[in-house]
């Protein structure tokens, strides 16, 4: 399987299956069109025919051409077969060790935004903050699951972590506390508002956190008509100067800015280059993923916008770089030599299986999506695992389980894609979020583009 497509100048195909990338002139991009389908001499006359004036286009020079590709197909470089189907559920049915927890020490929220999936960080159930007792526990049942894997992560979420600093703390110091008895090392993420950001609490995330996201969806106007306080006011004016005084002190410690475009604003790039001209330099910006019936959603309409935004920020992305001002969207950071291993790229996601979210309560979810569904409990960290029809269900769910999944040339790049995007899409994990799927593979084009036009310079 192979994709074409053209942008920015460049004419590339990608063959889907040995990952190879092709930068090709227009005539080997038409026969490289042609050439599955068509006969060596149905390709001469309609090149020939399409060609006409160029006087270098030649019968032999398309014989030459169709040598060249026979070679890259000989190589499995192009036109390679899919030989990974046998493969796919290998990895997680190997797998059997838990490796990450995102941690719910705060189902409640400083601030009230418009589209929180979270219902403003209860979770449609009652407001909450984790206890020591119960942090300490999810570390201990992460450690008593996780084998000899010696990395672990932790990831801090809510609501707002921020308003359970203390027990945050805790957990924290408890963890390192067992590193060395266990053999482990744990890695702690933090994603918040911002709102209780100051300069203790950023001195501490600036210590002990390897990563903190901070949510930030652009321009002021834009940001301030759905990141809104429990008032009812705009919040960009209190976080933007706490955001700006936390990346000065972070120094070259991972972050990134976080930002939600909606039906409201599908010019977002206008968003990521405020984000930029304000120093931030590791940003991402998701679509909003809701009903169909808020007003703030993304519809049919705004899909040929958005893609037309994504090639914007591709091609600004390149020109900032050249300026020595450039930045990271989080999206467009691919390694085409040294990305994921194909087993993770056939099994994808690792919620319900490697990683999996736990409520202030204890409560096991697969992951922060499904929090609050009690048909995707799975059990809790008293008790361990009880739904494992369930975790047989994520460990067994891969691309080729996905029927959608099957012709398109993306399906290595995204693994199938979100699960709770698709449950909540089709009710069905192994279903397909349509329209989220349209824009990823969007954005891998721009990614690709990208690479290719880094290596042409």
């Amino acid at each position: 399987m192979i994709h074409q497509y053209k942008l920015n100048g460049y004419n590339i195909i990608v063959d889907v299956y040995s990952g190879s990338i092709h930068v090709v002139d227009d005539v080997a991009y038409d026969v490289i069109n042609l050439y599955q389908n068509r006969s060596k001499d149905e390709i001469i006359q309609n090149i020939l025919s399409k060609y006409k004036t160029d006087k270098t286009v030649t019968k032999d020079s398309i014989l030459e051409l169709m040598d060249d590709i026979e070679t890259l197909k000989k190589n499995n470089q192009l036109f390679t077969e899919d030989t990974f189907s046998d493969m796919a559920t290998q990895y997680k049915q190997n797998s059997n060790v838990i490796k990450a927890l995102c941690l719910h020490v705060a189902h409640t929220c400083n601030l009230n935004c418009e589209y929180c999936f979270a219902s403003q960080g209860k979770y449609h159930g009652e407001r909450a903050l984790m206890s020591e007792d119960v942090g300490k526990r999810a570390i201990d049942f992460l450690i008593e699951h996780s084998g000899q894997r010696h990395n672990l992560e932790v990831d801090f979420f809510g609501g707002e972590p921020l308003m359970n600093l203390d027990v945050v703390k805790k957990i924290v110091s408890y963890a390192r506390s067992l590193e060395k008895k266990y053999d482990k090392h744990f890695r702690f993420t933090l994603t918040t508002n911002g709102v209780n950001l100051n300069d203790d609490v950023i001195d501490y995330l600036n210590q002990e956190m390897d990563n903190v996201v901070l949510s930030l969806d652009g321009r002021k106007e834009v940001h301030d008509s759905t990141r809104k306080t429990i008032t009812g006011k705009g919040s960009y004016d209190i976080v933007v100067p706490k955001f700006l005084n936390f990346v000065k002190k972070r120094g070259d410690k991972s972050y990134y800015m976080r930002g939600t475009f909606t039906h409201n604003n599908v010019d977002f790039t206008n968003d990521i280059f405020h984000m930029a001209d304000l120093g931030f330099r590791e940003l991402s910006m998701e679509p909003v993923v809701c009903s169909q019936d808020e007003p703030y959603a993304l519809n049919d309409k705004d899909l040929p916008k958005l893609k037309e935004q994504y090639e914007i920020l591709a091609k600004e992305m390149l020109k900032r770089e050249k300026q020595g001002r450039g930045f990271t969207f989080y999206h467009y950071m691919l390694d085409l030599k040294n990305g994921p291993c194909i087993y993770k790229r056939l099994s994808g996601c690792g919620s319900g299986t490697e990683y999996m979210a736990v409520t202030p309560w204890g409560e096991l979810y697969p992951c922060h999506q499904f929090v609050g569904d009690k048909k995707y409990s799975l059990g809790n960290i008293y008790d361990g695992i009880k739904n494992k029809e369930l975790v047989e269900k994520f460990k067994n769910s891969n691309i080729y389980t996905r029927p959608k999944c099957q012709d398109c040339w993306a399906k290595l790049y995204c693994s199938g894609g979100c699960f709770a995007n698709a449950y909540h899409a089709t009710g069905d994990i192994n279903g397909v979020y349509d329209y989220g799927c349209e824009l990823f593979k969007k954005r891998i084009e721009c990614a690709i583009m990208m690479q290719v036009a880094k290596n042409q310079n």
